[in-house]
């Protein structure tokens, strides 16, 4: 058999030639002889008339190409080049320069050239693949470089691979870089399994340099396929078609590459349906048929039971067909499934008519509350008709008041349709953590001016951090009236205000003393500390009829009656440190009178003192007053130390002398060289008396001029005792305090 581009020749064993269309059907028959046709005869068919037996004869020019190498099995022409194998091996023929450029002899020997024939096939205009027994080579025809041509051809043959086959090779044929092998195979193969072992495999090989890579093969089965033999086999291809005719004595079977339609066929028939779809996107281009995959593999998830993956691909699948997306949604409901299809409905800028979202709403309503409220909160209120599920969740509340989620469903959905207030109310009531975020976002202020207690109790913290970022909105004296009947709240409120600005809310100091002292004494002494505006006789009367002895000391102090307080110290806390301490603030001799006289009698208190009054009043007052024979614990230690102090005083009394001593003659050595310098003057300084320049006009003739260390300049004559200069002093300065920089530096010439 041969091919053409629009219909095929067939030659039979009983010398019949049919034409053939390419779907098969027989369109003419020619008697041509009684004996079997060769392949020879089909090709002289199409091609320049060519006689074949042990010749090669180019009929048109009536000369012989080739003969004496026996029978010619196979010729090839494509262009101006002419390709065809004898028992020898193949040559090829330029009919250009008419000469035969090449000769590639057969690898195999031993197998006889009449049981595995030669398989030819031009690639191109200059590519000729070859196929004889288990051997492949891809020749490929060059032009020669001129300068080397001499009595050579212009043209040569390169062999750019060559490798051998697994089985015996019955024909060939390109497909793109790749080639289609139609292979022999017999039965002492041990690579195949027993049952295929003689039946003949199409593969697809990709070549390499020196092998090949198997891409894909199939097994074929032909009638008779036991009793063929490698030469009763043969491939043929459609350029055009991309078609490929694997010819048999019984059979031709047609080959054809697979589309993508073949990929997906096979995967639907295996059920495959994921990966349909996914090669249906990759190539939907080159796809001709296949566009209802997506719904295929939707009702097989169906008809599966997977209904959370039925819904899922709906996303994909139904994309932006409306119609189909609510047949699928009423599909659910038939099957009960609503819930599983809801959480993947269109909820963007394409939307379904709103009763589909209210009947999965609705559905959600009879049997799953969390549920309900997570549909709620993710799709946006404007998909369905909101007043008519605020009406179906309050028609359950009656059933439930107290449900919780609920009450915060219906607060959200409040929100959505703007009825701030309502949704308010229901968030205070149960204490929701998003009620400030509400109050914050649609500023609410207006509305929570009767319900600041509510906002208190449920987060103190939250709720003062509010009143006070927003006092533009809600007055300090506004929150302070709503506070007044809850005293431990209305303290977290003034507290953080006097935090934030201890002047803003001074004029509730004074009652915020007995809140401190009720609710927060820890923070009643830094209050009574920062505040310029608490009534100190109101905070001690307050702190003495609580018995608050430090806080008491305190305000005594600062009162001025440091006396009292010291006494309060001594009697009441019984702290000799803290009297210490108190002591050094007020630095009031006075005060360490009292102490000493207070401690004096008490030994614990004498080591106290000893220990901590050395760099505050001497201790030999305190240390002659302290009768003897009283035992006073830890006296030796006491007087270590205090002779300690002493030492250290008088080192660093000793250093501080020394620093000084040695900054004071670096100073005056600078002021001794500063003044030892020399001072320029010119025609541009003037004398300080008479404001002339200091420097006559003419510098021959005699001056004198008196320049002070101060850099004032005076003639001479000027000063008021020229007899006495080295007494005397800068005029300017001596009105001053006199000090270094005033004495004189006398220039004469």
């Amino acid at each position: 058999m041969t091919v053409h581009d629009k219909f095929l020749a067939l030659g039979t064993h009983f010398g019949k030639v049919y034409l053939l269309d390419i779907q098969g059907n027989v369109t003419q028959k020619f008697e041509i002889a009684s004996l079997k046709l060769s392949f020879t005869y089909l090709c002289s068919m199409f091609c320049c008339p060519l006689q074949m037996l042990t010749n090669l004869k180019l009929m048109k020019y009536t000369s012989v190409l080739h003969e004496g190498e026996g029978n010619i099995t196979n010729v090839k022409w494509t262009a101006n080049l002419i390709a065809w194998a004898n028992n020898v091996g193949v040559k090829i023929y330029d009919i250009c320069s008419k000469q035969r450029i090449t000769n590639v002899l057969r690898d195999n020997t031993s197998l006889r050239p009449d049981m595995y024939p030669c398989s030819l096939c031009w690639k191109d205009n200059t590519t000729l693949i070859i196929g004889w027994g288990s051997s492949v080579k891809i020749c490929v025809v060059k032009e020669r470089d001129p300068t080397q041509m001499r009595d050579l051809p212009s043209r040569y043959v390169e062999i750019v691979s060559a490798f051998e086959t697994e089985f015996f090779i019955s024909g060939l044929a390109p497909l793109a870089d790749q080639l289609v092998t139609l292979y022999y195979v017999k039965e002492s193969s041990e690579h195949v399994e027993e049952e295929f072992r003689t039946r003949p495999r199409l593969d697809i090989i990709q070549p390499l340099a020196e092998g090949c890579e198997e891409i894909s093969s199939d097994a074929l089965t032909v009638r008779n396929f036991q009793e063929n033999q490698c030469r009763d086999y043969r491939l043929e291809h459609s350029e055009g078609e991309s078609l490929f005719y694997i010819i048999s004595p019984k059979d031709i079977v047609v080959a054809k590459e697979r589309d993508q339609d073949d990929h997906i066929d096979w995967l639907l028939e295996k059920k495959k349906y994921e990966e349909a779809l996914m090669a249906a996107e990759i190539s939907f281009k080159n796809i001709k048929r296949h566009d209802k995959i997506g719904m295929a593999y939707i009702n097989h998830l169906v008809e599966r039971g997977d209904y959370d993956a039925a819904a899922r691909k709906c996303q994909k699948v139904l994309g932006k067909n409306m119609d189909l997306w609510e047949n699928e949604v009423y599909r659910f409901k038939t099957i009960g499934q609503l819930k599983a299809i809801s959480q993947y409905l269109p909820r963007g800028d394409l939307r379904l008519r709103p009763a589909i979202y209210e009947m999965i709403l609705h559905e959600f309503l009879k049997t799953d509350y969390e549920g309900f409220a997570t549909l709620i909160r993710e799709w946006p209120g404007e998909l369905y008709n909101n007043m008519a599920i605020v009406q179906a969740v309050n028609e359950h509340l009656k059933k439930d008041p107290t449900n919780s989620m609920l009450l915060t469903t219906l607060a959200e959905l409040y929100t959505y349709d703007q009825r701030y207030d309502r949704a308010l109310e229901i968030y205070l009531k149960l204490r929701h953590k998003d009620v400030y975020q509400l109050i914050h976002k649609h500023n609410l202020f207006s509305s929570i001016k009767d319900k600041i207690v509510l906002l208190m109790d449920f987060d103190k913290e939250k709720a003062v951090d509010m009143l006070l970022d927003n006092e533009d909105k809600i007055s300090m004296d506004k929150v302070v009236e709503e506070l007044k009947d809850r005293p431990e709240l209305l303290h977290v409120y003034l507290h953080k205000l006097f935090k934030r600005d201890h002047h803003k809310g001074q004029k509730y100091h004074e009652r915020q003393i007995s809140l401190y002292a009720e609710f927060d004494r820890p923070n009643l002494l830094p209050f009574l500390r920062e505040s310029m505006h608490c009534p100190l006789e109101k905070a001690l009367e307050i702190c003495q009829q609580r018995h608050f002895v430090e806080e008491t000391v305190f305000l005594l102090s600062r009162m001025g009656n440091c006396r009292h307080a010291l006494q309060m110290i001594m009697e009441e806390l019984a702290d000799v440190d803290k009297a210490i301490e108190f002591a050094k603030e007020q630095d009031d001799r006075e005060l360490w009178e009292d102490l000493i006289s207070y401690s004096i009698d008490k030994p614990p208190f004498i080591t106290g003192l000893l220990n901590n009054i050395g760099t505050h009043v001497d201790p030999i007052l305190l240390i002659h007053r302290i009768k003897e024979g009283m035992e006073i614990p830890n006296l030796r230690d006491s007087l270590v130390k205090i002779l300690q102090d002493y030492n250290l005083q008088i080192l660093l009394r000793e250093g501080c002398k020394k620093i000084l001593v040695a900054d004071s003659l670096s100073l005056l050595q600078r002021m001794h060289r500063t003044q030892k310098r020399g001072v320029r003057v010119d025609e541009e300084n003037i004398c300080e008396s008479c404001h002339t320049p200091i420097l006559p006009s003419d510098t021959a003739q005699a001056f004198g001029v008196v320049v002070f260390h101060c850099r004032h300049m005076f003639h001479k004559e000027c000063l008021p005792s020229p007899g006495n200069v080295r007494i005397q002093y800068c005029n300017i300065c001596s009105a001053k305090r006199r000090g270094p920089g005033s004495g004189i530096l006398e220039m004469k010439k």
